[in-house]
């Protein structure tokens, strides 16, 4: 009896979660309404077998429950009951494949006037390819990916010339317009997943895979990846944003093509010298950084990560939280740099600067840190030295001081919290495992020795 009572209680406890449940679908807004009618029809069917079993389960347990003089009756077969439940069962199925293969039909059939862009995956990153005016990709190949060369584009192509790279986990597309994603993965499987779109797909190395839909709203919409691609698999993400004809055209001119990227001429040290005085005054003269003036040290850092940190702070993604007070003291003085030109100088410049390592001023259990740092180690790499194609700087031989505050922040909220600092969010999501300042501590003392 406690087992029948337990059973009903279960069924009664479900239907009622499912019907005041704060959990439900978001919004749709592609045209796959199809998708959600699969779900629904699959949710009735799969419910009503979930209550049937269950409640005939607890009236069989009450109803044959031991009985002194009771007796069982033996009968191995029952062709009734056989062909109720063959036909229920084959009916039940049915009525959940079907809708499945109609949506599978228009799936496979991708509208001919369909914009294309590619979605390329990477561990833990995404990032985007338009065709350019010709209207065709260029052939890419994985052999060809670089630090200069992300896409791994043919640059004896002319059909790859005029592409537009977007580097960034951020893609526009037009409201009311079909588009297809053509998906590429350069490493391990991912999977592009847009929830309100309602499809997805996985990304699988070595092939292209697609999918295909009509925006049905403007806004913006998270990208996730929703096959487990690595350790930092939660915190792959990125957005699409559906825009509104005039706002596509003005991105679209705002983007980068693979010839222009390829044209992009290396700073130069010299003038950089006289760009980085002001830098100078807090940074010091050779770039080792001034605890006194809140300034990290910034030799041996990689070029393409500080060119990264001056644009996010010129584009309002830092030194704008009311708790970053040394990050608003940095965000008027990248003003200097007015152009891409004079931030590739600069760094030219910085780069030119002896690599002294940066003093110790942290204590702490390296042993503990080392333990902690298994999981830093998978970006930032066993000896510190950092990892572009997953987006992590050097913490080796930098300022532990300022790693140590910049890890608390992450952790506070004050940074990695914009809309658009992906990064930074992946370092909030990943920062967790540092529960206490002390961890922070053991963490860089262990960083110290690398």
């Amino acid at each position: 009896m406690p087992l029948a009572v337990v059973l009903i209680l279960l069924v009664v406890g479900s239907v009622i979660f499912h019907f005041v449940s704060p959990w439900t679908f978001t919004p749709l807004a592609s045209n796959w309404e199809m998708i959600d009618l699969t779900i629904d029809v699959t949710f009735v069917v799969t419910g009503i077998v979930f209550v049937v079993i269950n409640l005939f389960m607890a009236y069989a347990i009450i109803k044959y429950r031991y009985k002194k003089d009771a007796r069982a009756k033996y009968e191995p077969e029952n062709k009734k009951l056989e062909y109720w439940l063959t036909g229920i069962t084959s009916v039940g199925v049915a009525l959940m494949l079907a809708p499945g293969l109609f949506v599978w039909a228009e799936f496979v059939n991708v509208p001919e006037d369909a914009d294309v862009v590619e979605a390329v995956g990477q561990q833990w990153h995404w990032s985007y390819r338009y065709p350019g005016v010709d209207g065709k990709f260029g052939e890419v190949d994985a052999e060809r990916i670089s630090r200069d060369n992300p896409f791994g584009i043919d640059p004896a192509d002319p059909h790859g010339q005029d592409d537009l790279v977007v580097a960034h986990p951020e893609a526009h597309i037009l409201l009311d317009q079909p588009v297809k994603f053509l998906l590429r993965s350069k490493d391990v499987l991912h999977n592009f997943t847009v929830a309100q779109f309602r499809v997805k797909m996985d990304l699988v190395p070595g092939t292209q895979t697609y999918l295909w839909l009509t925006p049905t709203k403007a806004g913006r919409f998270e990208v996730l990846c929703e096959e487990l691609c690595g350790i930092a698999h939660h915190a792959m993400r990125g957005a699409v944003i559906v825009d509104e004809r005039a706002d596509y055209d003005a991105w679209i001119a705002k983007q980068q093509t693979f010839a222009e990227s390829q044209a992009v001429v290396a700073g130069n040290a010299d003038i950089g010298a006289a760009q980085y005085a002001v830098c100078a005054a807090c940074h010091g003269q050779q770039g080792e950084g001034l605890q006194a003036m809140n300034a990290p040290k910034l030799t041996g850092q990689s070029a393409w990560y500080m060119e990264r940190q001056i644009k996010a702070y010129q584009n309002g993604l830092r030194g704008v939280h009311e708790g970053d007070t040394y990050g608003k003291q940095m965000a008027p003085m990248v003003g200097i740099l007015v152009n891409d030109a004079a931030i590739a100088n600069v760094i030219a410049h910085i780069q030119s600067l002896p690599d002294t390592p940066a003093p110790h001023t942290i204590d702490g259990d390296a042993d503990n840190g080392a333990r902690l740092y298994r999981v830093c180690a998978y970006c930032h790499g066993k000896d510190g030295m950092g990892n572009w194609a997953l987006n992590a700087p050097r913490t080796a031989g930098m300022t532990d001081w300022y790693m140590a505050r910049q890890m608390q922040y992450f952790k506070d909220g004050v940074r990695g919290t914009h809309k658009q600092d992906f990064y930074g969010q992946q370092m909030g999501f990943m920062g967790a495992i540092v529960q206490d300042e002390q961890a922070i501590n053991d963490l860089m003392a262990y960083i110290n020795t690398l």
